[in-house]
């Protein structure tokens, strides 16, 4: 079966959960993305959250938008340039996170598995860029 290939389920219909999530990365963006937004909305706001939390969802949610771009991208250095967008708005991702919780160390827990994903897609964006000649 190729990369992204879904399997059919008994009816027929594709089956999502045969999908491997790491290679779905417009619905794994998305996500990632909605899951900040999530969290975002729990944090207390103050002086110093609203800028962080403002910081936050602009980087997370910017990692889908730019891969949606470089899916799109007209030229192979188009596309270079995007990847390379998205894995600086990941890791800027990851530093948000660190400051809120160093604001608010409550939101440290529900923080520890979104910093990972950024995490992660960070290296995977990174892998893609390097792999990817202008």
């Amino acid at each position: 079966m190729a990369n992204g290939e879904r399997r059919a389920d008994d009816e027929g219909k594709p089956n999502a959960k045969a999908t491997p999530h790491a290679l779905d990365l417009e619905e794994r963006t998305a996500k990632f993305g909605e899951a900040v937004i999530r969290f975002a909305r729990g944090i207390p706001h103050d002086a110093v959250s609203v800028t962080l939390v403002s910081q936050l969802v602009r980087a997370a949610t910017s990692v889908g938008a730019n891969y949606c771009e470089a899916d799109d991208a007209g030229s192979r250095k188009e596309f270079r340039h995007r990847i390379s967008i998205c894995r600086k708005e990941a890791r800027e991702a990851k530093h948000w996170l660190r400051m809120l919780v160093a604001a608010d160390g409550r939101a440290r827990e529900k923080a520890k598995p979104l910093w990972q994903e950024a995490k992660e897609l960070n290296l995977i964006f990174s892998a893609i860029f390097r792999n990817t000649k202008a």
